[in-house]
């Protein structure tokens, strides 16, 4: 696109919070994905990318098992710019505390940890991988998670809930994709905010992130007060693009949130592998012209976004220091002994043959 800006101007150390590795392999460009993000983070000026892998569900590409989080690991281990969570694995569904003997999640967590990731996704507050899991999130069932994560001061980037209108409007695709959740199947869209609210009394020293601004655009003000509530709550930015029409129609509001809630608030796109390059420079362009100029831009579902134009100190914050001092500053290590033990543990749980046998490549290689 023509009208690209030069990239993060006046930021330091930008770093995009929220990628994904949806398949390891790129069968129209014939590559692998063991460097296949570089050329997006170098293109859009980024100086870190932390990845989010998806290793639970039965959503195709059928690499969303234990392998999404091996092959992040493997990513990290290769390339020295790049942060990546781990995610929680189940043996089957709907999942219960007794099927997981020897993965609970406090093991889980120790072993995530000890192979060098640098926090934890859940996407267990989706709500089909939710409907999947079949356990409320302030329920025992994740009591012990959440406990291990809060005691470790660990980093979780959770996507709950989706935006309001895949409750009211069922639309053809939405019912195609599994999106619709007001067939009376799910909770409601306000009951999963306040399993949310009952998991930070229990727990409000945890170091949360919640996705997507919590799909939270209309009605910010309940935000605000978890905001004021709990000291380590942070949200991201990462499109949904009626996020951002949503911020445009209050956009004084929002100017003054933004800026009283710099420290609370993290970028990120939510590209991913394999890399469609046009669209990843073009969300990291409109993100950071929405908050940073008050230019007029055409933007998401062609509409037109006006600038709200906040402070340079918050923006710094918005596009790295806030991620960046949650993640202790730079990416940690791998241990390759600890990541060649979880392969050799949950190897198994690979669906993908291909796969399997191209990390048993990778193992010998580099571990």
């Amino acid at each position: 696109m023509a009208d690209y800006i030069k990239p993060f101007p006046n930021i330091k150390n930008p770093i995009d919070g929220h990628i994904h590795m949806h398949r390891w392999y790129d069968t129209e460009n014939n590559i692998d994905f063991l460097h296949g993000l570089e050329d997006y983070r170098r293109e859009c000026g980024l100086k870190y990318i932390a990845l989010a892998p998806l290793p639970s569900g039965n959503a195709i590409p059928v690499s969303r098992d234990v392998s999404n989080n091996i092959i992040c690991a493997f990513y990290k281990l290769l390339n020295e710019n790049t942060f990546s969570y781990g995610g929680y694995i189940y043996p089957s569904y709907p999942a219960n505390a007794e099927k997981m003997q020897g993965m609970d999640f406090a093991s889980q967590h120790r072993e995530l940890i000890e192979i060098g990731f640098d926090g934890i996704k859940m996407l267990e507050g989706k709500p089909n991988l939710y409907s999947l899991v079949d356990n409320p999130l302030d329920s025992e069932f994740f009591e012990p998670a959440f406990s291990e994560m809060e005691k470790n001061g660990t980093y979780i980037l959770m996507h709950v809930r989706d935006p309001e209108c895949f409750w009211t409007e069922p639309t053809e695709e939405r019912i195609r994709k599994k999106w619709y959740y007001g067939d009376g199947s799910y909770p409601s869209f306000d009951q999963f905010f306040e399993q949310i609210e009952n998991v930070l009394k229990k727990h409000p020293q945890l170091n949360l992130c919640l996705a997507h601004f919590f799909f939270c655009s209309r009605e910010p003000e309940k935000l605000a007060k978890l905001l004021d509530t709990y000291p380590n709550l942070t949200v991201d930015i990462t499109p949904g693009g009626e996020m951002y029409i949503d911020f445009d129609k209050r956009a004084e509001y929002f100017k003054e949130f933004f800026e009283k809630y710099a420290d609370r608030i993290i970028f990120g796109t939510d590209m991913d592998f394999p890399v469609y390059m046009e669209a990843g420079k073009w969300l990291c362009d409109r993100v950071y012209r929405f908050l940073a100029t008050d230019e007029e831009l055409m933007s998401f579902d062609d509409h037109r976004l006006k600038g709200i134009r906040i402070e340079q100190g918050a923006l710094q914050k918005i596009f790295s220091d806030n991620l960046l001092e949650k993640l202790g500053g730079k990416p940690r290590e791998i241990n390759k002994e600890a990541l060649k033990r979880y392969i050799e543990k949950y190897k198994h749980l690979i669906r993908d043959k291909d796969l399997a046998r191209f990390i048993d490549e990778l193992s010998q290689k580099y571990l």
